[in-house]
C-alpha cells in the first residue's frame, strides 16, 4: 500500500491510500478518485515532506512493523466500508448525475416525488443547496475494482 497526499481544483488536501503507484495512475487516468471535501474528481498529488529518519536510525526502524500492519488492516476495513456505502447507495437511489442540484431542489420543494438520489454537483452546487436547507452529503466514490 502507498499512501499519497492529493490536491483537488479546489485545493483541499487529502490522503489516499492505493495498492500501488500504478493503481494511483490508472485511477487518476479514469478521473474516479474524488475529493473527500468537496467531492471534485479534478485531482493532482500534493507535495508531501519526505520522511527522514533521525540520525542513528535506519528508516525501517522508525515505524514498527506492527503498526503499519495495524494501518494496513485498518485502511482494508475502510475501503471495505466505502465499497458497502457505494453498493447500497446504487442499490437503492436513482443516479441523476450532472442534474444533481437541479433534481435536489424538486424533490426538496415538492416538485417531484421524494426519493433518495445521488449524482455529481460542483461545490458552488452544493454550497447553494445548504443554504437553501437541502440536506445532502459528499460520499468518498471509491472505484468499484481492486485497482
Amino acid at each position: 500500500m502507498i499512501k499519497y497526499n492529493l490536491k483537488c481544483e479546489d485545493n483541499h488536501i487529502f490522503e489516499a491510500w492505493f495498492k500501488n503507484s500504478t493503481a494511483y495512475d490508472e485511477q487518476a487516468s479514469r478521473g474516479v478518485i474524488s475529493c473527500t471535501l468537496c467531492g471534485s474528481s479534478k485531482i493532482e498529488k500534493a507535495p508531501m515532506a519526505p520522511s527522514v529518519p533521525k540520525k542513528g536510525r535506519d528508516s525501517t526502524s522508525r515505524i514498527p512493523q506492527q503498526s503499519l500492519t495495524l494501518e494496513v488492516e485498518q485502511m482494508a476495513v475502510a475501503m471495505k466500508a466505502l465499497k458497502e456505502i457505494r453498493k447500497s447507495v446504487e442499490d437503492n437511489c436513482d443516479y441523476v448525475g450532472e442534474k444533481f442540484a437541479e433534481e435536489a431542489r424538486k424533490i426538496h420543494y415538492g416538485e417531484t416525488e421524494e426519493r433518495g438520489i445521488y449524482g455529481e454537483a460542483t461545490q458552488e452546487e452544493r454550497s447553494e443547496l445548504l443554504d437553501e436547507g437541502v440536506e445532502l452529503a459528499s460520499i468518498p466514490w471509491i472505484p468499484n475494482s481492486d485497482a
